[in-house]
């Protein structure tokens, strides 16, 4: 949406940097060849630790903005590229834009909790996308280009779900159009490295009076998953990465969503759907106050507590948390001022 806005301004040239962290075409070309966003570079920094990835990034991104010198860095989110782009920039002397500053779980030892506290503290403008966000930034002492702006996320929603009921026959593949299912993603490391934990996990879910789950398997999760039995996956349909559109019809089509994704608990809320966050903590601790998202924790005992007590809360939910929709054209005439335009 960012981009499609800064397209728009004339005599204003904007590069597109796509790290490669997500390198398989589930997890990338999909989305570009929907979202018909072309990068221009392509780094191919690929899978590693959290170390080689931020280095890889760092040293690559560096090279391209030596080369290009631009005026302004944006960068997005809480990724090792996140946090990669930012560092390069301020090494360089280039200002530095963070989209979705603020965010705060409390863990520490999350790897995207550093990686947004680091970029927040070395970037000179900071888009806010909550309310909490923005006195979390308070709170450490960041007063000076902060703007709170409102979800981006909620901007890129509206534009794109018209498309993805237009477009999308995920239902129809899936054969989910005359009946309930609940939708699963899981990838972060804790939950999805270790077999055990993982199938303990999904034993969870398991049983016969549940609808058909469906599990949009990311490549972290499936090379775990590998290892279990097929007697462990009874009832779930363990599927390929979906593209963005498809993935917006399962949600707004789903029963219950279980998720440790950030953007897929906004989206979740978004779209008034049941959300059952497999975390011990949240980011966007917005979305837990009205009874549309739970944190039901990672442990079997506890996500089995948690999806047994399932009521719908008794009101819609509040999306002026996230703003107004209109976080794209803040950010916009912010960048605009920023470079003196």
């Amino acid at each position: 949406m960012l981009s499609r806005a800064l397209a728009e301004i004339p005599d204003l040239a904007h590069l597109h940097l796509h790290t490669g962290q997500h390198y398989s075409p589930e997890m990338a070309q999909i989305f570009f060849d929907e979202l018909d966003y072309h990068p221009d570079f392509d780094l191919k920094v690929g899978s590693g630790t959290h170390a080689y990835q931020t280095g890889k990034a760092l040293i690559e991104i560096e090279k391209v903005l030596q080369d290009e010198r631009p005026d302004l860095v944006i960068v997005y989110g809480d990724t090792n590229a996140t946090l990669a782009g930012a560092l390069a920039a301020v090494k360089l002397h280039i200002p530095a834009a963070h989209v979705e500053a603020g965010l705060r779980s409390g863990n520490r030892r999350m790897p995207e909790e550093i990686n947004r506290i680091v970029t927040d503290a070395v970037s000179e403008i900071l888009f806010s996308p909550t309310p909490t966000a923005l006195a979390n930034l308070k709170s450490e002492g960041r007063i000076e280009g902060v703007i709170h702006t409102g979800d981006i996320l909620l901007d890129t929603l509206h534009y794109s779900l018209p498309r993805a009921h237009e477009t999308s026959d995920v239902l129809d593949r899936l054969a989910l159009n005359d009946q309930p299912f609940w939708l699963l993603t899981m990838h972060r490391p804790y939950n999805v490295d270790d077999e055990n934990k993982l199938g303990m996990i999904i034993k969870a879910f398991i049983r016969e009076d549940r609808p058909r789950i469906i599990f949009p398997c990311h490549p972290r999760t499936a090379k775990t998953l590998d290892k279990l039995s097929s007697h462990d996956l009874d009832n779930i349909d363990v599927i390929p990465p979906v593209s963005y559109l498809d993935m917006l019809v399962l949600e707004e089509h789903a029963q219950l969503i279980l998720t440790d994704s950030g953007g897929v608990q906004r989206e979740a809320y978004s779209l008034a759907r049941s959300c059952f966050t497999l975390r011990e903590e949240t980011e966007w601790p917005e979305t837990l106050g009205e009874g549309w998202n739970h944190l039901v924790g990672t442990e079997p005992e506890s996500i089995l507590k948690g999806i047994d007590k399932i009521t719908l809360p008794d009101r819609p939910p509040d999306l002026k948390i996230f703003g107004d929709g209109k976080a794209t054209e803040r950010m916009k005439q912010e960048i605009l001022k920023a470079l003196g335009l």
